[in-house]
Formats: C-alpha cells, structure tokens, sequence
C-alpha cells in the first residue's frame, strides 16, 4: 500500500473558498478510492496545505483520479508517496 502527501500553498484570501472544495474533492475520491483523505496546515506556516491519503492500493487509478479531480482547484500541487518499510520477521534471520 502506499500513502500519498499532496502539498501546496493557498492564499489566505481563498481559504473559505478552498475549504468546501476540499471537501467535495475528499467525497469523490472516498467514493471512487475508498480513501478517505485529510486535509492539514503547517504549524509554522498556515499557508502551506497538506492532502494525506493513506492506504491506496491501485496507484494508477488513485493517481488518475486525483488528478481528474483535483484539476479545476487551482492549485500548485506537489505529489510525494511513501511505502510502509515491511517489518523483518526475527524468526528467519
């Protein structure tokens, strides 16, 4: 499975805006996915947004669809995936 961090910045003025887009874009994506996304900001910089998706397992479907639907915000998206590293079973060292 992979987990997918999407990050951008938003203008402060287009933040009321953005939000129920946001939430339109998690829906689709849960119904289509079935992962359910979270939406986050920097600590030390509120204009910096986070999506975070966890668990996808069909990658290039997940990929495409967040691009279809992500498309129409206007937003500079920055993509990056991470994979959970497997645990080493003690028993076959």
């Amino acid at each position: 499975m992979t987990n997918y961090y999407v990050y951008y910045r938003v203008d402060p003025a287009r933040l009321d805006i953005l939000r129920p887009e946001i939430e339109k874009l998690f829906e689709k994506v849960q119904k289509h996915s079935g992962v359910r996304g979270r939406w986050m900001h920097r600590r030390d910089d509120p204009s910096t947004y986070m999506e975070v998706y966890e668990g996808v397992n069909d990658e290039a479907a997940f990929e495409a669809l967040l691009a279809r639907e992500s498309s129409e915000l206007g937003l500079v998206r920055k993509t990056e995936c991470f994979r959970i590293v497997p645990r080493i079973d003690p028993t076959c060292a």
